[in-house]
């Protein structure tokens, strides 16, 4: 399952799943090297003792605070990888890019959960026990203090629906074999 959820990250950042394409992610792109160590750090397996010191090297060096703990579905994408900060409670689905400086966070109980296909803009909050459907973009700036319906385009201080047209139009190359 492991290989899997890493191979539907890579897809996500370049359409090739083969080992070429991982190496050179890898070396050049720091948000896929932190997800491949949260993605080992996260695993119930042996691979676990090595990979959680090299995940603190890599959240340390990216300043990307997402706890092993979280769950994540197939195909997380880290959009410049990163400044962002996710709470340990908080749920994300399949295919869901996540900006610079994106915060999902909680101050009492549980943080958000939030569907497939979703895009969060840059300097987004997500703030407490929210809903965010499928197929949703979130503008940059925007501050999420409520559910946000299926298939919208949500910005604004505080975030409204502007629209249902075209919401995932930010979410490229999509992991479906998960699906």
């Amino acid at each position: 399952m492991v290989i899997e959820l890493i191979k539907s990250d890579l897809f996500r950042y370049c359409g090739r799943t083969c080992f070429k394409a991982f190496v050179k992610q890898y070396l050049f792109n720091r948000g896929f090297r932190f997800t491949f160590w949260l993605r080992l750090a996260a695993a119930k397996s042996r691979w676990h003792y090595l990979a959680l010191p090299m995940y603190m090297w890599q959240k340390r060096l990216s300043g990307i605070m997402i706890s092993p703990r979280t769950q994540i579905g197939y195909g997380l994408y880290i959009g410049h990888g990163g400044p962002l900060i996710i709470n340990r409670t908080a749920q994300l689905g399949n295919n869901v890019n996540l900006s610079p400086y994106t915060v999902i966070g909680a101050n009492l109980g549980n943080a958000a959960k939030i569907g497939n296909h979703v895009y969060i803009g840059p300097n987004c909050n997500v703030i407490e026990n929210v809903c965010i459907g499928d197929n949703v973009t979130i503008g940059a700036g925007s501050v999420v203090t409520k559910d946000i319906p299926t298939n919208a385009t949500a910005a604004g201080n505080y975030a409204k629906v502007l629209n249902f047209n075209h919401p995932g139009q930010y979410i490229h190359n999509p992991w479906l074999n998960s699906l």
